[in-house]
């Protein structure tokens, strides 16, 4: 027993384990590898939560991160209430768009420079040719107004839009059958069905 105590001796250490610390030259222990990785993780996500981690803020910078969401939803909801005001009282319409067409035009690029803040620099392009868009249709209000008006005429509701007065010839025209191609094939088919 004495010589393979002392061979296990050499070969093993005296309470240790040698072949396991040579091994260990030549390659990494797993065991070690793991726990040394899974430190390292967890300060890089130490790191990264602290990096991304919201600053404590105060009343007055939450207050302007407010204010500075506010550009967009106004002007999307401003265009669309100017739609809907075109297509409610089309003069009230034309009387602010006249107003818009008296803005000089270092103005408007001003205002084209500050939206671009928000909306990149396209703006300014399709600023002018919004401009451009708004003077032709300035050009057309009068022929929509004027045109607004000749159906306000032919409503219902208006009083004698039917009516035709002491003109004899026009109740007699209103009254006559006039000729209907539509209406004269259908009788002709309802007539051929019912024999």
């Amino acid at each position: 027993m004495g010589l393979i105590e002392t061979i296990l001796g050499l070969v093993f250490g005296s309470w240790r384990n040698v072949l396991a610390e040579t091994a260990q030259v030549f390659r990494e222990n797993a065991e070690a590898g793991a726990a040394r990785e899974a430190e390292r993780r967890s300060q890089a996500l130490e790191q990264f939560g602290a990096e991304f981690a919201p600053p404590e803020r105060g009343l007055f910078d939450r207050i302007m991160d407010g204010v500075n969401r506010l550009p967009r939803p106004a002007m999307a909801l401003g265009t669309l209430g100017l739609f809907v005001g075109a297509m409610v009282d089309p003069v009230w319409f034309a009387a602010r768009m006249q107003g818009i067409a008296l803005v000089p035009e270092p103005l408007w690029w001003l205002l084209g420079v500050i939206v671009s803040f928000y909306f990149g620099a396209r703006h300014q392009l399709k600023g002018q040719e919004f401009q451009r868009s708004i003077a032709a249709t300035m050009a057309r209000v009068p022929q929509v107004t004027e045109g607004l008006a000749r159906l306000g005429t032919l409503e219902a509701q208006s009083p004698g839009v039917a009516a035709s007065g002491q003109d004899a010839d026009l109740a007699r025209e209103a009254v006559r059958p006039s000729d209907n191609p539509a209406l004269a094939e259908w009788r002709r088919h309802f007539r051929a069905v019912e024999r």
